[in-house]
């Protein structure tokens, strides 16, 4: 297939600030997570699909398969869409307990927000 591109599961690009390993990463309607350190100024690579761990809001409690927003806010990922303010980035994939020390979630992203 001549006008193939790329099968979409991870998006290079130059970075305008400073963003470490793992770190949640917001491009226009992309969400994903850094692939490495990227300094500024630097191309670096995010991953779109996947799952991974995520901060989330200490307070929540997450069921398998509830809907995940990021909180650009406060960021960190929530199962509150923020009245539309939020944007869906995937899916927990996997049940946490809403404790004051539940704050990392399980997202399977879905790549756009």
């Amino acid at each position: 297939m001549k006008n193939y591109v790329s099968k979409g599961h991870h998006l290079t690009f130059t970075s305008g600030a400073d963003i470490a390993s793992g770190a949640a990463v917001v491009l226009g309607s992309f969400f994903g997570v850094a692939t490495g350190d990227i300094k500024a100024g630097e191309e670096g690579t995010i991953a779109l699909v996947g799952v991974y761990s995520l901060p989330k809001a200490p307070s929540e409690a997450w069921a398998v398969g509830d809907k995940v927003y990021w909180d650009a806010t406060n960021w960190y990922a929530t199962i509150s869409d923020g009245v539309g303010a939020n944007a869906l980035i995937g899916a927990a994939w996997e049940a946490v307990g809403g404790g004051a020390s539940d704050t990392i979630g399980k997202v399977r992203l879905n790549g756009i927000v």
